[in-house]
């Protein structure tokens, strides 16, 4: 996968906001990967420096962890032996060696050696956060997930020929369950305001492979998938059925080293809320907003005329009280 400038949100460890990218890839564009030179890394935020180390590279799920640790944790990895390392991430010290080897580093030592200038770099935690107010902290990280979407959205280039592709597929597929299903649902409901079949998997079962196998006969290209934490084994599972079937993917989820990355055309990372009982879905709800608007600057004529025939209806209707 080529992959284009992407967002990814800041990691709650690292406490202050980053300019990170979303990684979006593009299995058959035509892009110019990362640049990763010396200049281009020392201009980057610490999150955008380990996300061009990571870029590219096929970790394995031992490696994928050490990753995701090293995300959160930067400023105390960048200090630990390979032996602390493994332990606190709980895979064995070969693993850690491995992970070094796979970065492109001659061992650890070498990748901590470049590890420890950016941590160096690690904003400290927000002096203005409340102590102890739970609630604050909950919404500090929401604030801290848009500020991340809002300067991806500063480059709406970036995700326009994505949503060309996906105002092309007819039908257009959604997939989203469990916890997924509220942002997913929000998604299919606007997308089938300007798009004219779109055709939505909102519940776990075998239903799923009837309605992909459906939607490829009827010409469809494309499946939007909704795999945000905890990620439900039926989506994965979909995800690998659509492959199969010749679909090819868009997945919004939480972070760029999932498991099933390897089922995805476009990986589309969007950072959620995880300071209260259950998670805030606050930027991934924001994010499906600009796919859509993506998609309706995609195909502008037929948008247009499909908003007024269903404002003339809901007119006629009374779908709406007025104010």
């Amino acid at each position: 996968m080529a992959a284009l400038d992407a967002v990814t949100p800041a990691t709650p460890a690292m406490a202050g906001p980053m300019d990170a990218p979303l990684t979006v890839a593009l299995a058959d564009a035509t892009v110019t990967p990362p640049t990763t030179t010396p200049a281009a890394l020392a201009a980057l935020s610490p999150t955008d420096e380990l996300l061009a180390l990571l870029d590219g590279r096929r970790l394995s799920p031992a490696q994928r962890r050490i990753a995701h640790y090293l995300l959160e944790n930067l400023p105390e990895v960048a200090f630990l032996s390979s032996v602390d390392l493994a332990t606190r991430v709980g895979v064995s010290q070969p693993s850690v060696t491995r992970f070094a080897a796979a970065l492109g580093f001659a061992g650890y030592p070498e990748l901590r050696a470049a590890l420890r200038p950016i941590a160096m770099r690690v904003p400290e935690a927000s002096s203005h956060r409340v102590a102890g107010n739970e609630l604050h902290a909950a919404l500090e990280s929401d604030q801290t997930n848009l500020e991340a979407l809002h300067r991806y959205a500063a480059t709406p280039e970036r995700l326009a020929e994505l949503g060309a592709h996906l105002a092309a597929s007819e039908p257009l597929t959604v997939l989203g369950l469990r916890m997924s299903a509220p942002v997913a649902s929000s998604f299919a409901y606007g997308a089938a305001r300007i798009h004219a079949d779109v055709r939505s998997i909102d519940t776990p079962g075998s239903g799923t492979e009837e309605v992909l196998l459906q939607a490829h006969a009827a010409g469809g290209t494309w499946l939007v998938a909704f795999l945000l934490p905890r990620y439900a084994t039926e989506s994965v599972t979909a995800l690998r059925s659509a492959r199969e079937r010749g679909l090819r993917t868009a997945v919004v989820t939480d972070v760029p080293l999932v498991p099933f990355a390897d089922l995805v055309d476009v990986l589309l990372p969007v950072g959620v809320g995880s300071r209260s009982v259950f998670d805030s879905h606050a930027a991934p709800m924001a994010f499906a907003a600009l796919l859509l608007q993506a998609m309706a600057d995609a195909a502008p004529e037929r948008t247009q005329a499909r908003l007024e025939a269903y404002e003339a209806l809901a007119e006629v209707r009374g779908f709406y009280v007025s104010r």
